[in-house]
């Protein structure tokens, strides 16, 4: 299993350079069985890490670009009545595929965005009372502008809430940028990336995923961590059980991906940060105190202490 996981990587480096832990984020993820919000400015690359991740793992691919004219039923699909058999007949909408890329997600509006909701949270769509499940894996890819760029809006807090996790790539370093100027010269990169595992590899990475270990103390250590973000002076919205279960189950991918079969409480600090930032909502106070989500999470995560080696092994 850890070699699929390694040549998935490796694909998706030749096309994403000098971002090496952001696609160990996003693999790890995706063997959480969770979705993905990147928010960054465009142009850093946030469109071709979805293609080349879907490449990697020859999964059924969609793309849907969000305008405000993009409706509902663009996602979900619609019935529409067939003359010759008298019946009316389901026509698939962009969600019915393994990967799903929802570019610039915050660019439409909230009617078209809470479309999502069922088939991030559910794995299947409901249009005209009769349900469609979609194919497995299934996974969202969204990538959103800052908030205050021409044309974008908030998202929902609930759709939010399903997001596993919120990324961003940002700018490559000097070399990283060279040699994307290098390889763009010669040919596309995502042309280069090839089939590392398929669905039932992904399949099987997640059955693996949620057996491993994960002791009281690390439960307890989770719940203390999300109840401490509902109880900060600076936090008007706390993180949700969906939050904590998301923060878990990340967890114990973090730590397969470290050869691991069991989680420790390093593996949750890495991606507590992740996990929580879309999450919480700040409150007028920190604004007054000049105190954003990341160095607020930092004094949450300051005041819980995690179990000491000898109460979790």
């Amino acid at each position: 299993m850890e070699n699929k996981i390694i040549s998935i990587q490796e694909e998706v480096k030749k096309a994403i350079v000098g971002k090496d832990e952001i696609i160990r984020r996003v693999m790890a993820v995706i063997i959480a069985g969770g979705h993905i919000l990147l928010e960054d400015i465009p142009g850093v690359g946030k469109t071709t890490l979805a293609l080349a991740f879907s490449k990697a793992m020859d999964l059924k691919f969609n793309r849907i670009q969000f305008t405000p004219d993009v409706v509902p039923s663009d996602i979900t699909g619609f019935t529409v009545y067939n003359r010759q058999t008298g019946a009316f007949e389901y026509k698939e909408g962009a969600a019915m595929c393994n990967v799903l890329l929802a570019d610039e997600i915050n660019r439409t509006s909230s009617k078209t965005q809470s479309a999502l909701l069922e088939v991030m949270q559910e794995g299947r769509i409901t249009v005209d009372g009769q349900p469609h499940a979609v194919p497995e894996p299934f996974l969202v890819i969204a990538t959103q502008n800052p908030i205050g760029t021409a044309g974008t809006q908030m998202l929902p807090e609930a759709q939010l809430d399903r997001f596993m996790v919120q990324l961003s790539i940002g700018y490559p370093d000097e070399e990283a940028q060279v040699n994307i100027l290098k390889d763009r010269q010669v040919s596309d990169p995502l042309k280069r990336v090839c089939p590392a595992a398929d669905r039932v590899d992904i399949l099987a990475l997640r059955k693996v995923c949620r057996e491993v270990f994960v002791h009281d103390k690390i439960y307890r250590y989770i719940s203390r961590l999300c109840s401490e973000t509902r109880e900060h002076p600076l936090i008007r919205l706390g993180v949700s059980p969906r939050g904590a279960l998301a923060m878990c189950g990340l967890a114990q991918s973090w730590a397969l991906m470290h050869g691991r079969g069991y989680v420790i409480p390093g593996d949750v600090q890495d991606i507590f940060f992740d996990v929580c930032r879309h999450r919480i909502i700040l409150n007028g106070k920190a604004q007054l105190q000049n105190k954003n989500e990341f160095r607020i999470l930092q004094e949450v995560m300051g005041a819980v202490q995690p179990p000491k080696a000898a109460e979790w092994i």
